[in-house]
């Protein structure tokens, strides 16, 4: 630890380990990040390595928009690989991610739609940037819900209304709308919040 991921940068700085996410163009969630996430999250759960993990992006634009819809039989049988076939799917991998020992933080920045937002929502821990943060659950624009334990942690951070309000409308979620209804802990001014979350993580 740390290891070497191809969609993940990892560095060590003493119990932190910083995780920053790189699969251009746009960061969608596809087979290679998944395979480096299953691989990380076994790293994690073994005795001995880092008390507090911080996530981030790259690219400050986007930090998971969402899946890649043209490759879901690809990361669902990397999924698989962290649990089985009959648990192939990304909430399994999310709830892993929820599960591991270390404190996980979210460092958000851009975009955060779909399984984006439910990745942030497996994390023990969210922060944004005030000017550059936007949430959304987008699914219900093509027929289906919230997947990977969205529809229950919403419920349980927003309550049924708001909950129901983000899922149902599809609508975008600035950080300080979203900081108000709980989807995050806070929204931090983006030239104070490496500072913010590197004090939270020490």
């Amino acid at each position: 630890m740390p290891a070497s991921y191809e969609t993940i940068s990892t560095s060590l700085d003493g119990n932190v380990l910083s995780a920053t996410f790189n699969a251009p163009p746009i960061n969608l969630i596809g087979p290679e990040f998944v395979r480096d996430l299953v691989q990380l999250l076994e790293e994690l759960s073994q005795p001995a390595t880092a008390r507090v993990v911080v996530f981030d992006s790259a690219d400050p634009d986007f930090f998971f928009p969402h899946v890649d819809l043209t490759k879901v039989p690809e990361y669902t049988a990397e999924a698989a690989k962290a649990g089985g076939p009959g648990d192939a799917s990304l909430g399994m991998l999310f709830r892993r991610l929820s599960e591991v020992p270390a404190v996980t933080i979210a460092k958000l920045r851009g975009r955060a739609r779909g399984a984006g937002s439910e990745f942030l929502l497996a994390c023990d821990m969210r922060f944004a940037s005030r000017e550059n943060t936007v949430l959304s659950q987008p699914e219900v624009g093509i027929g289906t819900p919230p997947g990977a334990g969205g529809i229950q942690h919403l419920t349980r951070l927003l309550g049924r209304g708001r909950a129901l309000e983000a899922m149902l409308t599809s609508a975008d979620f600035d950080a300080e709308l979203a900081e108000r209804y709980g989807w995050i802990n806070r929204a931090v001014p983006d030239a104070e919040l490496d500072e913010f979350v590197r004090a939270a993580a020490g």
